[in-house]
Order: structure tokens, then C-alpha cells, then sequence
């Protein structure tokens, strides 16, 4: 599991799992409950696995835009 922080309350959590004898790649937002522990929230996404350089390189593909402007 790879963890990257949001902000001070949330943390995004990218990890790979089998869900129902698929691999996907679970990239979610995790919230702090007051308590110190983190629950997952509605934000995210799960994408199969052979999609991931798809979505590579479409977010390349943003950033590119994004550093043009």
C-alpha cells in the first residue's frame, strides 16, 4: 500500500487487490474519524489492473496541459 497525504485530515491510499477474481488497483481517500484512525470514504476509484497504463497515460497527458498554460 502506497499512502500520499491530502491535506491534514485525509490521506489517499493506492493499493492492489483481488475484488470478486479481479486485480484492480483501489486508489481511495481515507479520512480521520477524531479517533486517529483513518475510514475509507466515497471518494475514489477501482480500475482494473491492464487499464492502469491507460490511465498513466492520460494523467501524463493532463500534466502536459496543465504545465502548457
Amino acid at each position: 500500500m502506497i499512502e500520499v497525504t491530502k491535506n491534514s485530515r485525509e490521506v489517499i491510499r493506492i493499493e492492489r487487490q483481488d475484488f470478486r477474481g479481479y486485480d484492480i488497483l483501489n486508489v481511495r481517500v481515507f479520512y480521520d474519524d477524531g479517533s486517529g484512525e483513518y475510514r475509507p470514504g466515497k471518494q475514489g476509484l477501482a480500475i482494473r489492473t491492464e487499464l492502469v497504463p491507460d490511465l498513466l497515460d492520460a494523467i501524463h497527458g493532463a500534466v502536459s496541459v496543465m504545465e502548457a498554460a
